[in-house]
């Protein structure tokens, strides 16, 4: 009934996948984002599982090291101002036993180890440099730290908590974070209780803008303590649950695969597409012009092997069209021959241009920028390609000019008809010239039927069936012809159908069917 949640060892693995699909295609800075994910994802797990990293994240004067120290119980911020610089952050530490590995990796090296647990737990928790400081290594620390953190609190002030640098440059890009989210209005002792209700309310609807819907705001006095064992209270219960880290890297794949989540998986290339393809490449490859002379090929030579005999030698002295064009009748099967025709003329290669790039203008339907211009890049590669590659299917194609063994038959009853009526013809003439020979043999010498004399009738017959054997043969060859011609444009669009599925449609479909399979892959990631 219900589907199996995906695991997040399931969503890493598919946003691996992604990152592998994706590269090349994706810009520097999403290539780097998403192969960012993964790897620190990778690297926490392989951590200490048992502590949960809390960050106190502040702008100047907002009393995040004051907080710090009142939530730690001691004042580990005086400490601090023997520290190098303020861009150094400060651990303190409960049971350190397996926190050395998590620190190094979090690049904390003030770090104070305390007694006991947090509330019963394993837990480190940061004071970082003001993300507002106009030191830039400052700040650089905050943003890479906020992105490693198990557990982000936002500290503010009844003065800042709405600047637009804290909202708009931290709070909002970790809008997926909120189960792994606190948001704390410290200085709330300056305000009076309505107004302290007032103002942790609007800064509630401001996270709520900024897409944290989930998070609670929790008034704190570092001065007072008010509200302070609350946000104990508070940071103790996440560290608890032990799933802090798991929720942080689930959060971070659920911003990265965000946008790609909402997109739209493109459709199948319509089928028609590449029989208009096809249609292009045949045009383009001359199948009509080879049809036609491979039929008037195959009349000429039905014609010289039926034709009447008394005139079918006379085409022999025309040129064959075949072999006038440098084509061969036999197919080369293997393809590595070229055609004796010439190279495609402009207007051929503009057909096959405008054939290739409305199928790539149909494939690159649906793909974002980055694909699309990698598919419409490929695509000059493969108009510079195509016209050898269509003579190679034009010399494998197998051109239907030989005339059928079966004609043979037509031929032999010319010949009877030649041999008849040259024994009619041969008849009169030893009459004629040798009387002598044929009296002893037949009397009358010249026999006759209805009145019509026998070699008279041979001679008649002979030429009859002869003439319209030949007529018939040439009349049906015609027809056979357009039957012919058909056959070898099927046959050449056949061929051609072949490379542009290899040539064309194969590489270009390959970049959209990669782009599918990523996005697929960040819609496995982000579910």
């Amino acid at each position: 009934m219900f589907g199996k949640k995906t695991t997040l060892t399931e969503r890493l693995d598919a946003l691996n996948t992604a990152a592998d699909l994706g590269r090349g295609y994706l810009s520097p800075h999403e290539q780097e984002a998403i192969t960012g994910v993964t790897e620190q994802a990778a690297q926490r797990r392989e951590l200490s599982g048992s502590h949960t990293v809390v960050g106190f994240f502040g702008a100047t004067g907002s009393g995040k090291t004051s907080l710090f120290n009142a939530v730690v119980g001691e004042d580990l911020g005086k400490a601090a101002a023997r520290r190098p610089t303020t861009s150094s952050p400060l651990a303190a530490i409960w049971e350190p036993e397996g926190s050395e590995e998590l620190l190094d990796w979090l690049q904390i090296e003030d770090r104070r180890m305390r007694t006991g647990t947090f509330h019963g737990s394993p837990l480190i928790l940061l004071d970082l440099p003001d993300f507002d400081s106009v030191e830039p290594k400052h700040r650089a620390v905050a943003e890479r730290l906020a992105g490693q953190v198990d557990v982000l609190v936002w500290v503010t002030d009844p003065e800042k908590y709405a600047d637009s640098v804290i909202h708009d440059e931290f709070i909002r890009p970790h809008a997926s974070h909120s189960s792994v989210t606190l948001a704390v209005l410290n200085k709330a002792d300056k305000l009076t209780k309505d107004d302290a209700r007032n103002v942790a309310r609007s800064f509630h609807q401001l996270l709520i803008d900024d897409g944290l819907s989930r998070v609670r705001v929790i008034p704190t006095s570092a001065k007072t303590g008010a509200g302070v064992e609350e946000l104990r209270k508070e940071i103790a219960r996440v560290a608890q649950s032990h799933a802090a880290q798991e929720k942080r890297i689930a959060a971070d794949i659920d911003t990265i695969t965000q946008p790609w989540a909402e997109q739209k998986v493109p459709g199948d290339v319509p089928r028609g597409a590449k029989k208009e393809l096809d249609t292009y490449l045949a045009k383009a490859a001359g199948a009509d012009s080879i049809a036609d002379v491979t039929a008037a090929a195959y009349r000429k030579r039905l014609g010289q092997k039926t034709g009447w005999l008394l005139t079918s030698w006379i085409p022999r002295f025309r040129a064959d069209p075949l072999k006038r064009l440098g084509l061969r009748e036999e197919a080369d099967e293997l393809g590595v021959h070229r055609s004796s025709m010439p190279a495609l003329d402009a207007s051929s290669r503009a057909v096959a241009n405008k054939g290739v790039r409305a199928f790539a203008d149909t494939a690159a339907q649906g793909l974002p920028t980055s694909w699309s211009s990698a598919l419409f890049d490929h695509t000059e590669e493969i108009v510079d390609d195509l016209p050898d590659q269509l003579d190679r299917a034009v010399a494998r194609t197998e051109l239907p000019a030989q005339p059928g063994k079966g004609w043979g038959i037509f031929t032999f009853f010319q010949w009877i008809g030649l041999l008849a009526a040259l024994v009619g013809v041969l008849w009169y003439l030893v009459i004629a010239f040798l009387p002598g020979v044929i009296a002893p043999i037949m009397e009358p010498r010249i026999p006759e039927v209805e009145g019509w004399p026998v070699p008279t009738l041979l001679i008649l017959a002979g030429l009859l069936i002869g003439l319209v054997l030949g007529l018939f043969t040439g009349a049906f060859g015609w027809a056979i012809g357009a039957g012919i011609k058909n056959r070898t444009k099927r046959a050449i669009r056949n061929e051609v159908a072949e490379i542009s599925e290899d040539s064309v449609v194969a590489p270009l479909m390959e970049i959209r069917n990669r782009y599918i399979s990523f996005l697929e892959a960040m819609k496995k990631a982000a579910s």
